[in-house]
């Protein structure tokens, strides 16, 4: 498989301006709360201009090719990494997530990510994995939005839970962090910033990662500002 070019396989993201200070220096220690602007734009290879890609447009082109585009699409690429294969790294900036592969190569899938006020980086790892799970709102979601309210004392799993088909949950230790990665009821929000924090794939993806990673996996989630191109 030959090198990747930006036109052809990444989204492109615009990113407003932001201020670490010394959380940078956090990274890999603890959870780090992240407070950005971005704007995703994709590559239209009719116009060859790059275009915005946000939640209008992002419905019209699933109510068009019933899928995502082709950036956001599984797919195996060169992947240069001194991870392990197994170990599942998150590229907010892109809307990409990586499962490191053996011989320079990673699946690329597309994923949505938090939306502003709600991104996150640190290293965690798979603390337990469910299929069609239970979701259950956290009080600080329950607390600001009256749809999960209802919800508060767990939703069952299924077709229209907003976990999806399955999901992996994430601990710092033996602590549950309250992020997963998981399904979505809707597909059309891959290669957004739309989540509270969670990261979502649409079904098929995360039924292929559930199949692919076990509990105790690493997580890597990057800082954003600090987008992969090949790999780390």
């Amino acid at each position: 498989m030959g090198e990747m070019t930006m036109s052809q396989e990444f989204p492109k993201i615009s990113v407003g301006r932001r201020k670490f200070g010394k959380a940078l220096l956090l990274l890999g220690f603890c959870l780090i709360p992240l407070a950005a602007l971005a704007q995703t734009q994709i590559y239209d290879s009719k116009t060859k201009k790059w275009v915005n890609y946000d939640k209008r447009k992002a419905r019209q082109y699933f109510s068009r090719n019933n899928q995502v585009p082709e950036a956001f699409r599984r797919q195996m690429v060169p992947f240069r990494t001194a991870e392990v294969p197994g170990t599942i790294i998150i590229d907010g900036n892109q809307h990409f997530l990586y499962l490191v592969q053996p011989g320079g190569q990673a699946i690329r899938y597309g994923i949505g990510v938090g939306r502003e006020g709600f991104g996150w980086a640190g290293i965690v790892r798979v603390g337990r994995r469910a299929e069609w799970p239970t979701w259950t709102p956290p009080a600080e979601m329950v607390a600001r939005d009256p749809n999960a309210a209802k919800w508060a004392g767990g939703m069952p799993g299924g077709p229209d839970n907003p976990l999806g088909a399955r999901a992996l949950y994430l601990y710092e230790g033996d602590s549950d962090t309250i992020y997963r990665i998981h399904g979505t009821v809707e597909p059309w929000t891959i290669g957004l910033d739309v989540s509270s924090g969670c990261i979502r794939m649409n079904n098929d993806d995360i039924i292929d990662l559930y199949s692919r990673v076990d509990v105790g996996a690493k997580v890597i989630v990057l800082m954003q500002g600090a987008a992969l191109y090949k790999g780390v």
